[in-house]
């Protein structure tokens, strides 16, 4: 099967769709592959921040967006054998959305779906890219249907941390390294527990609570490559774990009957040098793949969607596809927000959760104590992960402006 389009899109992520939806308001030919059947997969980043919230209202899906089963998350607390703490506050925030929306992902990727003037090709696997003269002039893909090729003067990979296109083009990037991993499951909440997001530290463990209504998304800390030790000792050691730091969760912990239920992310915090070569650009994960440290990952790729589609759509107006000045433009206006959070939370995983899991006993960083203190500080974590050092805006992306540097 052949496809023509003036734009091919990698990866139906957020990121992906955000930027197919906003090209195809443009008129701009459009078509996105995605590799899987569906949206619906466990465990992915599930923070909808008030910065995407303020996307999706000046898109004019806000209102859909809220009738979509979610719960609010206010602020932030941490438990320590001291005390809990309050580090972060999302409704200092002057903003129209002062929280987090807790929301299944595969919910808002089918609301961007559903609103897309694109062609989106599900259970599409691209496999390379083609190029003539070190120019990208689309992919190759695989479908049930048998081969199938895609020809456009841009190429743009949103396809995450494994990026298919990122490996074929051989592009160069910065291993900052993680300390960390995280195993996530699900246990349920019942009437009376604590609600919103919570974490709890102690006896060299650190757990992640999400509030997910009836359901307690869990995050288990552990050091880098951690989770073989962690299911070595057994099924029983981890529920007994949860229960020691949870004692709430004590009587649910048999709820975890098998190791199938337990997923293990292996964190990863790296860059891209270059994030474009002629026909094609990298956005998101797939040029900085980020920490789950604030749930901003998909944050900062809709982010990068917006700025993108604004540059490309202004050329496309001209009657052409961008230039590589063009898209070195996306990578300018971009990567100061990128750099500027993965180094937050390089800081974070080393001075905050590293410790918490060596086994020895911590007390509260000194960030901590100082943010819980003097509640007004806790407006600048709020904003770096709520609203981000550069947030955009969907004006100039529908008018195609290109951005200044």
């Amino acid at each position: 099967m052949l496809l023509k389009a003036d734009v091919c899109v990698v990866g139906g992520g957020p990121a992906g769709l955000m930027l197919a939806l906003l090209l195809g308001r443009q008129g701009i030919d459009t078509v996105v592959l995605e590799k899987h059947a569906t949206f619906l997969r466990d465990f992915r980043g599930d923070t909808v921040h008030p910065s995407t919230l303020g996307l999706m209202d000046e898109l004019g899906l806000g209102e859909e967006l809220t009738r979509l089963p979610h719960r609010i998350v206010r602020a932030l607390r941490i438990t320590y054998d001291e005390g809990t703490f309050h580090p972060v506050d999302f409704e200092r925030l002057r903003v129209a959305h002062p929280y987090v929306m807790m929301l299944p992902q595969w919910d808002l990727l089918e609301l961007l779906a559903a609103h897309g003037d694109f062609a989106l090709h599900r259970r599409c696997e691209v496999l390379d890219v083609t190029r003539r003269d070190r120019r990208v002039l689309g992919v190759t893909a695989r479908s049930p249907q048998g081969p199938v090729e895609v020809s456009a003067p841009l190429t743009v990979a949103c396809d995450g941390r494994r990026s298919t296109v990122r490996r074929a083009l051989a592009l160069r990037s910065k291993d900052f390294g993680a300390p960390i991993d995280v195993l996530w499951f699900r246990l349920p909440r019942e009437p009376g527990d604590p609600d919103g997001l919570a974490a709890r530290a102690g006896d060299g463990r650190f757990l992640i609570g999400i509030d997910r209504g009836d359901s307690w998304q869990l995050g288990w800390v552990v050091p880098k490559g951690g989770d073989e030790r962690i299911r070595a000792a057994g099924l029983d050691a981890l529920r007994a774990g949860i229960a020691a730091s949870v004692p709430y969760l004590a009587g649910r912990v048999g709820h975890l009957r098998g190791w199938d239920q337990v997923s293990t992310l292996t964190v990863r915090v790296d860059r891209l040098y270059r994030w474009h070569v002629p026909g094609a650009l990298l956005i998101g994960d797939a040029a900085h793949a980020m920490s789950p440290i604030g749930g901003v990952g998909i944050n900062l790729a809709i982010q990068d969607a917006v700025a993108a589609a604004r540059v490309i759509a202004a050329a496309f107006a001209r009657g052409r596809p961008p230039t590589q000045r063009e898209l070195a433009a996306v990578q300018r206006r971009r990567a100061l927000p990128a750099a500027g959070t993965q180094l937050v939370q390089r800081v974070l995983q080393r001075g905050v959760l590293s410790p918490a899991v060596t086994g020895h006993p911590i007390r509260p960083p000194l960030a901590v104590r100082l943010l819980d203190r003097y509640p007004r500080l806790r407006t600048v974590p709020a904003r770096v992960i709520g609203v981000g050092l550069r947030p955009e805006h969907i004006g100039g992306a529908a008018v195609g402006k290109v951005p200044d540097d």
